[in-house]
């Protein structure tokens, strides 16, 4: 769908905080608040944003992570479709490069996440899976840079925490509705969860919607102590996503790029980097799965 410059407006706008009320958008956006609710609905509609709440994964006991880079025999498309089934599995895609399948596990603990990729190694297709085991997420647009202050405090608040994972911006009164609350202690217990970091409301926007429809991956492999080069590279303005590794590099990345020769521009900052010595890039070539609403789970 085509976006004018108030669409653009109000997109960045509930990427900062999907719960901004209609009076605040409009407000900041210009329009009435009729206007721009039709506008919030309109893009909701098409499917080029989604607004949902992103627990914490610690909150979730998620406390292992991964980046699969997986070769296929034959077709990619059907052994990627069958990584999107995988609860553990929040972001597949389908790629260009050595590899034709990318995709992130979150699991609660390392015997999870070995049960998960052993099970992927043997699905039909799979020829092989090289991973890369996260220590430390340096930038994550979705996920908060501080641990959470409090915890839910019984199935209320995980009811509160479900439907705000399908539709980050429920109205109090018909998210309290559907839990059995009035809307005033629906709203208190919402607003402690999400001041206390227990999730982040946000609009998840396909990239092409803002103009930037050029979606690369990265690994890198560096001399010394990752710490240093892991901040510069995250300092680039194009670079939406990094994580410190073990494995056969020791970062891995997403760079966010309005333009092929964005993307190129963003590889050559990072060559230039003095630990930096070898570079590995591959185009996100389709998303087949993000989706962030992720609970315990077993294989």
């Amino acid at each position: 769908m085509d976006l004018d410059e108030t669409d653009l407006a109000i997109v960045r706008e509930l990427q900062t905080d999907g719960r901004l009320t209609y009076e605040t958008l409009a407000q900041r956006v210009g329009l009435s608040r009729p206007a721009t609710r039709m506008r919030v609905q309109r893009l909701q509609e098409s499917g080029a944003v989604r607004v949902v709440a992103i627990t914490h994964p610690a909150v979730r006991r998620l406390t292992a992570s991964a980046h699969l880079a997986i070769g296929t025999e034959g077709a990619a498309g059907p052994v990627a479709r069958a990584i999107a089934e995988l609860s553990a599995a929040p972001f597949v895609t389908l790629t260009s490069g050595r590899r034709s399948i990318m995709t992130e596990l979150r699991t609660a603990g390392f015997d999870e996440l070995e049960r998960t990729i052993e099970h992927i190694r043997a699905l039909d297709g799979v020829r092989c899976v090289d991973p890369l085991i996260a220590t430390r997420h340096v930038k994550d647009p979705y996920l908060p840079a501080e641990e959470p202050t409090v915890a839910p405090q019984d199935a209320v608040d995980e009811r509160i925490l479900a439907e705000l994972e399908e539709d980050g911006r429920l109205p109090f009164a018909e998210l309290a509705a559907r839990i059995g609350l009035s809307a005033g202690a629906t709203r208190s217990r919402t607003l402690r969860l999400l001041d206390g970091g227990v999730a982040q409301v946000v609009a998840l926007v396909r990239p092409e919607v803002l103009g930037m429809g050029y979606l690369c991956g990265f690994s890198l492999r560096v001399t010394g102590a990752a710490a240093e080069t892991a901040r510069r590279v995250a300092a680039l303005s194009r670079v939406t996503f990094l994580s410190t590794c073990l494995g056969s590099a020791e970062l891995v990345g997403t760079i966010t790029a309005e333009s092929f020769a964005a993307v190129r521009t963003t590889l050559e900052e990072m060559r230039e980097l003095p630990r930096v010595r070898e570079v590995e890039s591959w185009l996100h070539l389709e998303l087949v799965k993000e989706r962030y609403d992720m609970g315990p789970h077993t294989v």
